[in-house]
């Protein structure tokens, strides 16, 4: 599990390999991502948009940019954490994803950009 604090919000991440959903023979590798958001700050905030970046290890990057989190914006008061699981498919079976959550604190309006960590993701068959 890797995380990354920014402005007193917390983001963990953990993945894993789906191999009933994946289709080696037609470079097709499906992971699936747990995120953690923790609020450690003294203000209530909100989770407006992502920003994603996928690097696939054949040289493919994707860019993905959206509302929310799997079609939600949670809000998140002092002390409070959300957690979501979502997924990505790769061509090669081995990547890399990172990017940012674009947050509101509730109490003045201010936005700021919480970094979400880089974390890899690898067929565990391509290891050896």
């Amino acid at each position: 599990m890797v995380s990354e604090v920014t402005q007193g919000v917390k983001v963990c991440v953990e993945t894993a390999y789906q191999p009933e959903y994946s289709s080696p023979g037609q470079m097709h590798y499906v992971f699936t991502y747990r995120i953690v958001i923790e609020n450690n700050s003294q203000h209530t905030v909100q989770l407006l948009r992502r920003h994603w970046y996928i690097h696939d290890a054949n040289n493919i990057v994707r860019e993905v940019e959206g509302e929310g989190v799997v079609g939600q914006q949670p809000v998140l008061e002092a002390g409070q954490s959300h957690q979501y699981v979502s997924g990505c498919n790769l061509k090669s079976g081995m990547g890399k994803m990172y990017g940012t959550y674009l947050m509101e604190r509730i109490i003045d309006g201010k936005k700021f950009r919480v970094k979400i960590p880089e974390f890899t993701m690898v067929a565990p068959f391509k290891l050896n």
